[in-house]
């Protein structure tokens, strides 16, 4: 079973926004929905860009450089240019701080939800 790593304080990100997490030589993108808090990898799968300037609208983050889009809960493609979906890794919050699951990917088996 992968650790829960210790990613930032919930107050860090606004909701309806998200932040750059850098950890163990990955990109990751933490979102605060309206519903609690997601992850996925940080890079858009077309270009590789960056997905902390882009634009989260519901459950959706847009790309900031083609405007592809991205379903946060399941890593899916909603519109192109991407094709690849991007992964995402369960999530939990305790006291007031973001724990990542880092180690299993959400779309995997063997993730335990919190």
């Amino acid at each position: 079973m992968a650790d829960w790593i210790h990613a930032c304080a919930c107050d860090e990100i606004d909701e309806e926004d998200l932040i750059r997490w850098d950890h163990g030589g990955r990109t990751y993108a933490i979102y605060n929905a309206e519903d609690g808090f997601y992850c996925t990898d940080g890079m858009c799968t077309h270009k590789a860009t960056h997905l902390e300037q882009g634009l989260l609208t519901g459950h959706v983050i847009e790309c900031p450089l083609h405007q592809g889009r991205f379903d946060i809960r399941s890593g899916k493609v909603v519109s192109p240019p991407p094709y690849e979906e991007l992964n995402t890794y369960p999530v939990k919050t305790e006291n007031g701080q973001v724990y990542v699951q880092v180690g299993y990917r959400k779309e995997e088996e063997n993730w335990e939800s919190p």
